[in-house]
This record gives C-alpha cells, sequence and structure tokens, in this order.
C-alpha cells in the first residue's frame, strides 16, 4: 500500500531520470495501448456526428434524428454489465485467449457487425430501414461501451503503476485519432464518394462505413497479438455454466423492466412534457425534473425485478453479492469512508470546467462570427494536435512527478485557460485569438486528461477492475453534464464573459478537493 500510493502522490516519481521517462513511450505495453484507443475511439462519431449527417442528408426529419442519441446510453450506463464482463467467461475464446481479449474480441466483432449493418441499410428507403438503422446503432453503442470495458481493464491490468501516466497518454491519444478518422475522414470519404446535403447518394454512406468496419480490423489485429494480463480474479467456486447463464437471466430481466417501464411512462407524461418545455425557462427545468423522476423509477422497477428474481432463485444470490456489492465494498474497504467519499467527489467534479463550456463552445463560436471553415481547421484540426501534445505533456509530468501533483496542475490550468475566453468574447472575430485560446485550453484538457485517466487507474483494485473502472468513468461525466445543459440558459441570463467566469470559478473548489485527497492519501501511508 506504501508503494502502491506513494507512487500516486509523487513520493517516488523522482526516483526516474528524464531519460527513463521519455523511453517508457516505446514500452510494448504503451503502444499495445495507442492501438486499443484508436479501436475505442473509432466507433462513437459513427453514431453521432457521421451519423446526424447522413440521417439528415438522408431526408429524415430532426425529431427523427435526435432518437438515435439513444444509441449512445451504453457509455452512460456500462457500469451496470460491468460485472458480467468481469467475471463470465467467454465460451471458447477464454480458453484460447484469456478472460480479458476473449470479451475483447467479442466486443470487436460486433462492432463490426454494427457498423456493417448501417452501411448496408438506407435509411431513406422506408420506415422499416429507420428502425433497422436505429436497432444497428443501439448494438454499436452497447458493443463499443462493452469493449471501453474490457480495454480499461486491460490496460490497469497490463501495467504496474508506474506506467499507468504513459499508457493513459497513449490510449487518449489513440482515441483522438480514432475520433478524427470516424469524424473527419468519414465525412471526407462520404463526401468523395459523391454525397452531399441535396444530392443525397447512399452508395457513398455504404462503402464509408464499410470501410469504416475494415478500418476496426486494427483493434482485432491487437487483440490477437497481445498477450493475457495476470489474472487476479477468484472465481467463483464450484459455479457452473448453468449458474452463469442464469446470472446473464437475471441482467436480462432488470434491463427489461427498467426499459418498459422508462418507456411506457413516457406515454403518459409526453403530453405534459410538451406543453412544459414551451412555456418558458420553469417549464423546461419541470419538465427536466420530470424526465429524472422517469428515470429513478425506472431505476427502482430494474432493482425490483432484480430482487423478486433472487427471492424466487432465479440466480445464486452470493454471485450477485460478489459482482456487484464486493466491489463497492472493496472501494471503501481500502480508502476508509471519509476518504472514499471525498475521492468520489473528486471523481465527479473533476472536469466540471471544461465540460460545462464545452456544452456551448461551438455556438460561442459561431456567434462570434467563425464560419465553419474556420472551426474546422482552428477547433477541429489545430484542438487536436494540441490535445495530443497535451496528453503527451502529460504523461511525462506524472511519471517524473507524480499523479497527484500532475491532476492539480490540470484542475487549475483547465480553470484558468478559462479566462482567455472572457477575452475572445470581448475581442470578437480574431482568428490569431482563437489559435491563441485553443492552444492554451486543449493543452491544459490533454494535461488534465492524461492525470485524470491514471488517478482513475490507480484507485482500481485489480480484483474489481471492470466494475470499479465503469463506475468512476461513468460518474465523472454525470453531473458536470447534467449542469452543462443549463449552460445555454445562463448565457442568454448572464451573457458570455460572466458564464466564463463561473466555469473558471467551478474550478476553485476542484483545487480544493484534489489537495485534500493528496493530504489524506498521505495519511493512508503514514
Amino acid at each position: 500500500m506504501r508503494a502502491y500510493v506513494g507512487r500516486l502522490v509523487g513520493a517516488q516519481a523522482a526516483a526516474h531520470g528524464w531519460g527513463a521517462t521519455f523511453r517508457s513511450f516505446f514500452h510494448p505495453r504503451v503502444v499495445t495501448m495507442l492501438f486499443l484507443g484508436f479501436s475505442a475511439g473509432l466507433p462513437l462519431l459513427l453514431i453521432f456526428s457521421s451519423l446526424s449527417l447522413w440521417l439528415r442528408e438522408a431526408g429524415v426529419e430532426r425529431a427523427a434524428v435526435t432518437f438515435f442519441s439513444w444509441a449512445a446510453l451504453g457509455y452512460a450506463f456500462k457500469y451496470v454489465w460491468a460485472p458480467l464482463i468481469d467475471r463470465l467467461p467467454v465460451p471458447v475464446l477464454t480458453r484460447l485467449l484469456g478472460r480479458r481479449r476473449g470479451w475483447m474480441l467479442v466486443a470487436q466483432g460486433l462492432i463490426i457487425a454494427a457498423i456493417l449493418a448501417m452501411a448496408f441499410t438506407d435509411p431513406a428507403k422506408s420506415q422499416a430501414s429507420l428502425t433497422l438503422m436505429a436497432f444497428a446503432a443501439v448494438l454499436l453503442g452497447f458493443s463499443s461501451a462493452t469493449q471501453d470495458i474490457v480495454i480499461d481493464a486491460y490496460r490497469i491490468e497490463s501495467a504496474g503503476s508506474e506506467l499507468q501516466a504513459m499508457l493513459s497518454a497513449a490510449y487518449i491519444a489513440g482515441y483522438r485519432l480514432g475520433m478524427l478518422v470516424a469524424g473527419a475522414g468519414a465525412l471526407f470519404l462520404a463526401g468523395s464518394f459523391g454525397t452531399a446535403m441535396g444530392q443525397y447518394h447512399y452508395p457513398a454512406w455504404r462503402w464509408t462505413y464499410t470501410l469504416m468496419a475494415a478500418i476496426m480490423l486494427v483493434g482485432v489485429v491487437t487483440t490477437l497479438l497481445i498477450p493475457e494480463p495476470a489474472s487476479h480474479h477468484h472465481d467463483e467456486a464450484g459455479c457452473r455454466t448453468w449458474d452463469y447463464l442464469r446470472f446473464v437471466l437475471l441482467f436480462v430481466l432488470a434491463v427489461s423492466g427498467f426499459i418498459g417501464v422508462f418507456f411506457c411512462s413516457a406515454h403518459a407524461v409526453g403530453p405534459l412534457q410538451r406543453v412544459l418545455s414551451g412555456s418558458g425557462e420553469h417549464g423546461r427545468v419541470v419538465g427536466f425534473a420530470i424526465a429524472m423522476l422517469r428515470l429513478g423509477v425506472a431505476w427502482l422497477a430494474a432493482w425490483l425485478v432484480a430482487w423478486t428474481a433472487m427471492g424466487m432463485g432465479v440466480v445464486d444470490r452470493a454471485m450477485v453479492r460478489t459482482a456487484y456489492l464486493e466491489p463497492v465494498r472493496d472501494f471503501f474497504r481500502r480508502y476508509g469512508i471519509r476518504t472514499a467519499w471525498l475521492l468520489l467527489t473528486l471523481v465527479g467534479v473533476y472536469r466540471i470546467s471544461d465540460i460545462v463550456l464545452g456544452v456551448i463552445a461551438n455556438i460561442f463560436y459561431q456567434d462570434l462570427g467563425f464560419s465553419k471553415g474556420e472551426i474546422a481547421t482552428i477547433v477541429k484540426t489545430f484542438g487536436l494536435l494540441m490535445t495530443l501534445a497535451g496528453g503527451f505533456l502529460g504523461g511525462v509530468l506524472a511519471a517524473r512527478y507524480g499523479v497527484l501533483r500532475i491532476l492539480f496542475l490540470g484542475a487549475l490550468l483547465s480553470a484558468a485557460t478559462n479566462l482567455l475566453f472572457m477575452l475572445l468574447a470581448h475581442m470578437g472575430h480574431d482568428p490569431l485569438m482563437l489559435y491563441i485560446v485553443i492552444s492554451a485550453d486543449n493543452l491544459s484538457a490533454g494535461l488534465a486528461s492524461t492525470a485524470f485517466v491514471a488517478f482513475l487507474s490507480s484507485l482500481t483494485s485489480v480484483s474489481f477492475t471492470a466494475m470499479q473502472y465503469a463506475i468512476f468513468s461513468s460518474l465523472m461525466t454525470l453531473f458536470p453534464k447534467l449542469l452543462g445543459g443549463y449552460s445555454g440558459s445562463i448565457v442568454e441570463a448572464l451573457g458570455y464573459p460572466t458564464f466564463f467566469l463561473l466555469t473558471t470559478l467551478l474550478g476553485v473548489p476542484v483545487l480544493l478537493l484534489v489537495w485534500c485527497a493528496g493530504r489524506q492519501l498521505v495519511v493512508k501511508i503514514d
């Protein structure tokens, strides 16, 4: 425990020279994470921006296009089935490849199948085709989130804490490159194949998505070549295939209960929400509260279904307890109640400054008069390079000085660079200033993200890797995204300069939490 936490707070970081730090970027495990990160980042924009443009070109109404946002729910709730990934073997593949690589290959196979299903479906053909496209998109979201679960677990288990910062930097770099290929790359391919708004050409999108499916073979080949990490799991004694099937059945029943209640409740409160959404700011707040209530009732229904099924003996209670409760108990047991809640609070708010600002960033650029070309060149392309540079810098500094020190630096820079947006708001349309703002903002975001991923990895027990990291990664965006939903209302009420000042101030409590976490973790090893 002393060495483990010591690495986290930087007590031993100085033992490594700069040469060793830079050489670690060429470590086989680090290079592996670059390719796995690419495999994880590729599917994301095939569900969001690229698919949205395809649907709009096909003449699909905006209301129907927004329906496809449900395809990404898997990313938000992946912790629900993470225990299955942690505990259940894959027939044949687990024996041949190991548990992590076996699940990784299954997820990648499903991703390729989902992308091909989308490729060979023309959403403009009929309502049935549009429905089939929706199911394929949901499958892509689910299988991509599953791949994320496995890759996160593999990254944490494949190397010690001394390499986690470098692994995080390589993973983020690969993830961003995958997003670039699926975003700008897919749009470039579709355009070169002859489709455009007002000149819809389905074969262009078919070939584009087919090529994207082929590019996913990068992840498949990587999975087949890499070694399986050392196992830290203690398989349930006496568990048979039937026990695992019953466990899966419990999961299916609970999910069915959630989906049934959530969608049935939409018919009951849908008209009310539509009325409220058009009745001003207070109406939208009440409508949001109703949506959250529906979500809570659906979760309660899923829990009741699972509890009833366990009472009827559908699944072994001990197996459920080990999969779902033990990871939570382990975390609180290792850190203690007080420190555990402090760490969870830090996880939940660390990215609040950049996420809340990021929700409205593109609208801000348009309001200042920047064209789509300028946004694509400066914000997207140049911004990606700055993010990659920041991730590289964050990995080097975290390995050299310790994760928590760079975590503090990343939080400080992420909040402080928001002040540059205030300056840009006063200067108006100034491309040079936008370059400066994007350089500072994306460098700090890349640095902070790398340190944060390494920090989350350090909090995770190798005995419950998939479940614990899935909880952390879901928690880290929940509150910032909920608050970010009100960013437009805040700008309308206060204006851009005041909004950017508020996002800067939101970062102050984060600095205090990082400082307190560092003190608490040091106490753990004294």
